[in-house]
């Protein structure tokens, strides 16, 4: 398998309420794939390469044979997505926040790279981060 093989990926979250999560990812700039969406699941497209499906708990539940982890109280992972300035890591934060979701931490600032973190209606806890692309060249 080659390491460098550019591939796609798919990432499956659990929703309680599948009407809101789409309303509220809408807020931050993402659109759906209306192939891939029923009154289960549908498919957040991120980039040409990266893809959330967000599934109604009851249909999360027939792919797996563990509990779904309660984000009230533990992290399942951070979605890491990148943004193309400190503004529009400044922007999508305080969009979320407004759209519903809650903070997750304070902005952080390492100067070549910049981020800030919130969680969703579901408790998902997404990073937005950027850095500085003369810094990455390096």
């Amino acid at each position: 398998m080659a390491a460098n093989r550019s591939r796609k990926l798919f990432v499956n979250l659990p929703v309680k309420d599948l009407k809101r999560s789409i309303e509220f990812f809408t807020k931050l700039g993402f659109s759906f794939n209306p192939q891939f969406t029923d009154n289960n699941a549908t498919c957040m497209i991120v980039s040409e390469e990266a893809f959330v499906m967000l599934l109604v708990e009851s249909y999360f539940k027939t792919f797996t044979k563990k509990q779904i982890s309660d984000t009230r109280t533990g992290s399942e992972g951070i979605f890491a997505l990148s943004a193309e300035s400190r503004a529009e890591v400044d922007e999508l934060v305080k969009t979320a926040i407004a759209a519903g979701g809650t903070h997750a931490s304070e902005p952080v600032d390492h100067g070549f790279m910049y981020g800030w973190s919130f969680y969703d209606l579901d408790g998902h806890h997404w990073e937005v981060a950027w850095m500085d692309p003369a810094q990455i060249q390096k």
